[in-house]
Parts: structure tokens; sequence; C-alpha cells
């Protein structure tokens, strides 16, 4: 059960190790003129604050995440296979989330894939409270 969930808090880990190296690449033309163009300027420039602002976005609503996964390991009499399910929602759709705001200025869309991140999310919690409270 609690391997499980570990692997995807591990996953979605990985994948915000890989956003950092991605922002590092597309800030080397600025900060160390490596990979600029031969104007000098840097070919990330447009994409590079919506990476920013998307590493940002991994340490606010997956904190919830964290959270509900630490806490069904803890306590392993709580875990359903539903939770499973909600986790790896959560997982892909962050990753998705990603890709859409930093290579589209689609709000819309963004807007969509972060609802369902967030709808997985509750889901967790709301499953755990009616196992607590139930």
């Amino acid at each position: 059960m609690s391997d499980v969930l570990i692997a995807a808090m591990l996953f979605h880990i990985l994948w915000v190790a890989m956003l950092y190296v991605l922002l590092t690449v597309m800030r080397a033309p600025k900060i160390w003129g490596i990979g600029a163009k031969a104007d000098g300027t840097n070919p990330f420039a447009k994409i590079e604050p919506r990476a920013s602002a998307n590493l940002s976005n991994q340490f606010e609503w997956p904190v919830l995440f964290y959270a509900i996964c630490t806490l069904l390991i803890a306590r392993p009499d709580f875990y359903q296979p539903i939770y499973l399910w909600f986790a790896w929602l959560f997982v892909v759709g962050r990753i998705i989330h990603s890709i859409v705001q930093i290579f589209t200025t689609n709000i819309r869309l963004r807007g969509l894939i972060f609802t369902i991140n967030f709808v997985a999310v509750m889901c967790m919690w709301l499953v755990l409270a009616l196992d607590f409270f139930g």
C-alpha cells in the first residue's frame, strides 16, 4: 500500500527536479551566455517566466497531496485502492498542467487541468473524512 503512494510522490518529485533542470537550461543563455542566439538574446525568453511560475506552482496545491499521502502511509488502516487512482490522476495532471502552462498561453485549458488536479486531491481528503468520521 504505502509503496504505491510513495511511488506517486517520488514520480512528482522527479518531475519537479526535471523542471529545475529545464529552468536552468532556459536561464543559461541569459546567465552564462550558453545557448544564446547569435545576437546574444535568449531563445527561451518567452517561456522562461512561465516555466518559473510553473515551478512555483509545484509547491502550492501539491502540499495537500503530500500531506494526505503521508497521513495514509502513517495510517495504513485508512488506505483504500481509490487513493491510488486519485494520486496518479493528480501526478499525471501536474505533468500535463506543466506542459500546458510552459508551452502554451491557453489559460482555459490550464484552468481545466488544474481543476482535475484540485478535484483529485479533494477527493482523497473526502474519502479520508468519510472513513474517519463515518
